[in-house]
């Protein structure tokens, strides 16, 4: 006794498939070079994360008191005529770009490729982002200028670089290679 499948596949029948052909040759001026049938999409692209550059400011400041309001703490312990206590610390805690997108809820290619793509309509915009960055670059000089930040983490992140020329006085290097340092002791 045979059992029937329990999940039969039916295919489409040669009328069907002839059907469906004969439908898209009858509209095939909607897929003819040029016929803008892009246009037909009631929006294009991502919105964007602030309607205003007054709500991008309101949010990032947001970030930036939460910053301040929820501090790092540091455990450290004393000893005393041999008692040894322990006393928690707040410690500044440094802003970062990748914390704002994180706390706005984007990640940091949307926030770069946002600034890179404004135009000129949107200067306010660009006006703001500017701001939160200066902010946030100040915030982590201060902070390890004031020795409340590891100075050489933040310096790193800065970009900021103590360098010193102590071989060429000023003048530039010229690459010397083995073939003419020989041909130099030969002479």
């Amino acid at each position: 006794m045979a059992t029937k499948k329990k999940y039969d596949i039916k295919r489409p029948s040669r009328k069907s498939i002839i059907e469906r052909a004969e439908k898209v040759i009858k509209n095939k001026h909607l897929f003819q070079p040029g016929n803008k049938a892009w246009e037909l999409r009631s929006k294009h692209g991502r919105d964007k994360l602030f309607k205003t550059p007054q709500l991008m400011w309101e949010a990032a400041c947001e970030y930036f008191r939460w910053c301040e309001e929820n501090p790092l703490y540091e455990s450290k312990g004393f000893a005393f005529q041999g008692v040894v206590t322990t006393e928690v610390f707040p410690k500044m805690r440094a802003m970062t770009l990748s914390q704002l997108c994180f706390y706005l809820n984007c990640s940091e290619s949307y926030f770069r490729s946002f600034k890179s793509t404004l135009q000129e309509k949107d200067n306010d915009f660009l006006t703001v982002i500017l701001n939160i960055e200066q902010v946030i670059y100040n915030q982590k000089f201060q902070g390890a200028s004031a020795d409340l930040l590891n100075a050489n983490i933040i310096a790193r992140d800065l970009g900021l670089k103590d360098s010193s020329d102590i071989t060429s006085k000023g003048e530039s290097i010229k690459q010397i290679t083995q073939i003419e340092i020989i041909k130099t002791t030969l002479k």
